[in-house]
């Protein structure tokens, strides 16, 4: 844990209020501790949770508020009991800095279900002081939560993986659809969607592409290799395609009906919810009862799991599809991102930026 004797600033861009508007923030950051990993933020990725945050949406946020959290960057000092990262590398962190480390959850190495985690920003860490995330100048994080990027791994592709990439990879394994020759459903094809079109297709799945309209029809099958793509609200092909999926993922982050996606499960097949709803969601049980179907949701994935998928990105030579932007474009990237105007992940080059306006 970080000493509290002295105290570094760094600039970061927060949000002061719900309207969500980021601008330049100065604040403190804790001194490097044995266990700390003091990092300069290259690239820094926007989730749509990041939205919800800013904006209130879940009525918990502090402000100021920094948000980030698919940081990718160098690494300027470390503990003294850091001996898994070098200065010079280039590492990654996730949602998560801080967990109990007792707990079931932390004992079995899934501490994204710690009840005690610690959140990357709009939280507060165990001296007291807030938590602020990645669209900043700098970050120090616990050694637990940094991971290695592999060589040959682009940092500003990497980022995107930090959070969409391992929230489709960590149900995929952990409910052992990993094998060739799965029916898989991806649902709403945004920044996660389309990491998990791209995952789904490298574990040799075939993979249906389910959206509201056709607009992303050409991308989904051309760019993304989708194998099809099924419109919701055509009824026939709905009706067409029913009992015909594995699993679906749902990374759908407003309210919507479950009824029309549970019908084209299989026999025992999941819908793992992935979207931030904060409304409640409705089905009739026969729906699930008479084709013994699970609904299900995953959250993010663990270190380990981070680890595993980062090493399978590269293995299998995969890439994001982003659009990368200077800090003083976020306003607008946030702006478009609410209206689903990215194909398909916003990283912002916080290395190349000029943070003090």
């Amino acid at each position: 844990m970080g000493s509290l004797e002295e105290e570094r600033t760094t600039v970061g861009w927060a949000a002061r209020d719900p309207s969500g508007i980021l601008s330049p923030y100065t604040y403190n950051l804790r001194n490097t501790g044995p266990d700390d990993v003091y990092i300069k933020v290259h690239y820094c990725g926007i989730c749509h949770s990041d939205l919800h945050q800013i904006k209130n949406d879940l009525g918990m946020s502090n402000y100021p508020m920094v948000p980030g959290h698919e940081v990718v960057g160098e690494v300027l000092e470390v503990g003294s009991n850091v001996s898994r990262f070098g200065v010079g590398e280039v590492v990654g962190v996730g949602l998560l800095v801080g967990c109990c480390k007792h707990c079931g959850p932390c004992q079995s190495d899934i501490e994204q279900y710690c009840s005690k985690k610690i959140w990357s920003y709009n939280d507060v860490y165990v001296d007291g002081k807030p938590t602020q995330g990645g669209f900043a100048e700098t970050m120090i994080v616990e050694q637990k939560f940094v991971v290695k990027i592999p060589e040959g791994l682009a940092p500003e592709q990497a980022a995107p993986l930090l959070c969409a990439g391992v929230t489709v990879y960590s149900p995929l394994s952990h409910f052992g659809l990993k094998e060739r020759g799965l029916r898989g459903g991806i649902l709403g094809l945004g920044g996660v969607g389309h990491m998990g079109v791209k995952i789904a297709k490298a574990f040799g799945h075939h993979v249906t592409v389910i959206s509201s309209s056709d607009k992303k029809k050409q991308e989904a099958l051309e760019h993304l290799g989708a194998d099809q793509y099924l419109v919701s609200s055509d009824a026939t092909a709905m009706q067409e395609a029913a009992d015909s999926l594995d699993y679906i993922i749902d990374t759908v982050p407003v309210g919507h009906p479950l009824e029309p996606y549970l019908s084209l499960l299989k026999l025992d097949g999941k819908l793992i919810l992935m979207g931030v709803i904060n409304t409640p969601l409705q089905f009739v049980s026969p729906m699930v009862m008479l084709g013994r179907k699970s609904i299900t949701g995953s959250f993010i994935g663990s270190m380990k799991e981070t680890e595993e998928m980062l090493e399978f990105w590269k293995e299998k030579e995969l890439s994001s599809m982003i659009e990368v932007v200077n800090m003083d474009y976020i306003n607008k990237a946030f702006e478009r991102l609410e209206k689903n105007d990215v194909r398909y992940r916003f990283v912002v080059d916080v290395k190349g930026s000029k943070l003090e306006q």
